[in-house]
Formats: structure tokens, sequence, C-alpha cells
């Protein structure tokens, strides 16, 4: 697709016969994958009756991702993607279908948890890298992957709705069968729908080469940067709205209405961005969009009521329209055979450190007031963005890449 031409919108992408079993596929994963946290944290707690242990099977998804995503990231590029993709998804499948068994052990429970969580990774990395095999390495793989980015930001909405009229209709162990079938659909899709295409990359490097292997080039380095770092912290003030709302003396129909504003002003942003222009135009609103996607959370430090807070959070999500031309810019910088492997650990570095931004803001508001945390991270974060947009810049002047019209790469 021309880059100068207006957009063909996601409507392009749909009409690619081999994407709309993968978009279908994504769709029962991650729907599966937040119904069975649903249904598993309230399984845990009438077993237990413990609080602790509930919030523990959310908990243990986090060093299992880690681990998983930097040890079994050179698997995407090893084995055939459509392998990799079906195994991880019967495997999920597998563990949920035990987890829906009568009188499993509740630490059995959280062992299946875990290893569901080790092989995320690897299954969206080798996703994210099949995409340029099936949707091409120009426009189409940036919208192809925009959506089910917004598939994933909206089953967040509609998945912890689905999972909750579920389990008033069926036990947690019922629901977490259903989830046992949508994995073997989202199996059964990948492995009709797409073709089998041979592995990238046959060399074996050990987990650390392979890390150096993808983080030792200057601007890849800086492109991970850019999707791993901004996440720290736009995550802070969703991370603390219970106690921001609180201290408002708002009502949890607000906390709701405040947990949904940065999700959907995501998914406007980059449907205004997929269907609205061209990629040259993305690609040269990623630098402003990026540097000032913090800056409407600094209204926070007026500690403003219900609806700034909401027009805050509303504008740091329509920011997020960056991402778009930030997805082709790594398209573009990763070499082909370490594909899998720089979006396993893509995936792995945004996961494990919105979670370490999580808890830090939860530190923090342990001294200082909530308003304060989050226009600290604003600043912080701000000062982050220009650093590494800057480093971005020093490596397209120094020829790494082509330049463009913005001064960083051409689309």
């Amino acid at each position: 697709m021309s880059t100068t031409t207006p957009a063909a919108g996601y409507r392009a992408v749909f009409r690619i016969r081999e994407f709309r079993p993968v978009f279908a596929a994504h769709l029962l994963s991650v729907l599966g994958v937040v119904v069975t946290e649903i249904a598993l944290t309230v399984l845990v707690y009438r077993a237990t009756g413990s609080p602790l242990m509930s919030a523990l099977t959310f908990a243990l998804g986090f060093l299992p991702y880690a681990l998983g995503g930097t040890l079994l990231a050179g698997a995407a590029d090893r084995h055939p993607a459509r392998r990799v993709l079906v195994a991880c998804d019967l495997l999920c499948a597998a563990c949920a279908a035990a987890m829906a068994l009568p009188g499993t052990p509740v630490a059995v429970l959280l062992v299946l948890r875990c290893a569901m969580s080790f092989v995320a990774p690897l299954f969206q990395g080798a996703r994210s890298a099949s995409l340029a095999d099936i949707l091409g390495t120009g426009d189409t793989f940036v919208l192809g992957r925009s959506l089910l980015r917004m598939v994933a930001q909206s089953a967040q909405l509609i998945g912890f709705g689905l999972g909750g009229i579920l389990l008033t209709v069926l036990a947690p162990r019922g629901a977490i069968a259903l989830t046992a079938a949508g994995f073997l659909g989202s199996a059964l899709l990948l492995r009709l729908g797409t073709r089998a295409r041979p592995a990238r990359a046959g060399s074996r490097r050990s987990p650390a080469a392979g890390v150096r292997a993808v983080l030792g080039d200057r601007r890849i380095r800086a492109l991970t940067l850019m999707f791993w770092l901004p996440p720290v912290f736009v995550v802070v003030p969703e991370a603390l709205l219970a106690p921001y709302t609180a201290g408002l003396g708002a009502g949890t129909g607000a906390l709701g209405l405040l947990m949904c504003a940065l999700p959907v002003g995501t998914i406007a942003g980059e449907l205004w961005a997929g269907s609205a222009l061209t990629a040259r135009t993305r690609s040269r609103i990623t630098v402003p969009f990026a540097a000032a996607g913090l800056l409407p959370l600094l209204l926070y430090a007026l500690r403003p009521g219900v609806p700034l807070a909401l027009t805050a959070l509303l504008l740091a999500g329509l920011a997020q329209a960056y991402t778009l031309g930030l997805d082709q810019w790594y398209l573009d910088a990763v070499p082909e055979e370490l594909r899998g492997r720089a979006m396993t650990l893509l995936s792995t570095g945004m996961m494990t450190l919105q979670g370490v931004g999580m808890a830090l803001a939860g530190i923090a508001a342990e001294f200082l007031p909530v308003h304060h945390v989050v226009t600290g991270s604003a600043i912080i974060g701000t000062a982050v963005v220009l650093l590494l947009l800057a480093e971005l810049r020093s490596t397209a002047r120094e020829g790494e890449r082509p330049r463009s019209e913005t001064g960083l790469a051409v689309k």
C-alpha cells in the first residue's frame, strides 16, 4: 500500500482470507484467558476462603510470563509459527481442562495457571511475527496488529462482564471448561485456516545470546524501550483509581467509568489512526503524539474531580495512536530471522514492566497523595519518552535506518 494514498482502513485487512481465522482465534484465546482468570479467582477463594490466595492467582501470572518470554523466545524463530501457535493453544486447553476437573487441589490450580502464563509470551510473539508472513511488511501488517491489540483491550472490558455473567449461571469449573473449548477452537482455526510455513531460523542461541542479538542493535533497543517504558507510566492512574475515587468520595459507578476511560480512549485512537490516516501520516504523528502522550495526566496536579480525571484518561488513551507508526518502525528495524524472538521479548517486557509500574505506583502512594504520584509519573515519563525519541532520531541520523521527512524512518 502506498504511503501517500488514502488509508484503505481495516476492511483491507479482513479481505485477506488467512487473517480472518487468525482474528477469530485471537478473540477466542483472549476471552478465554480473561474468563479463566476471573473464574479461577472465584474458585480459589471459595476453596480457601483467603483473599490473599485469590489475589495470588492474578499475581502469579507475572513471573512465569517474564521467564517464559525470556527462555522460550528463540522457539518463535526455530519452529514453524503455526506449529508453535497450535501447541500453545493445546497446552492452554489442557491446563484449563485440568482446572475444571472436580477435586483439583488449589496448589495444582496455581501451577496450571503458571503454565498458561509461561507460554503466553511465546504465543503472542509467534503470532505477531507470523502476521508479517500473512499480511506482508507494509501497512496491512500495522493495521492487522492494531486490530489484535484492540481486541485485547476490548476483552478486558467485555471479558470481565462476560465472566461475571457466566458465573451467575455456571459454577467456576463450568466456566473454565468453556474456556478450554475456546482454546481448542482457537487451535483448530489456526491449524486449518493458516498455511504451513518454514521456521525463520535454525540457530540455537542461548536465551542470553538471543536477548543480546535483539537488544544489541542500538536502534532496535531504542524502539523496544519505546514500547516498554511509556506504559509503565500510563498505567499509574489506572493502578491508583480505587484510592483516588475513594479520596474524592465518589462511588463505585464513578470508579467503573474511570476504569473504562483509558482503554476506550486507546481503542478510539487506534481506530482513528488506522481508518482515517495514511501510513505516511501515521509515521509523522508518532513523535508528537508519543511526546505528548502523558501530558494530559498533568491535570491530576489540580486534584481533578471525576469529569476532569475522565477527560485526562481519555486523552492519554487517544494519544496511544502513535503505536501504529511505532509498529512499522519496529518491523522495519528487526531482521526477519529474529522477528519471532524480537516480538516475544517485546510482549514480555511490556507485560512485565506494566506490572512493575503498578507496583511502584502503589508503593509511592503509601507516602504521597495519589494525585501527586500521577502528576510525578507524567513528568518523569515525558522526560523518558523525550530521551528515547532523541535516541531514535540519533540512530536515524547515523544512517542505521533511512530517513523520512520526520527525521526518523522511511515507511
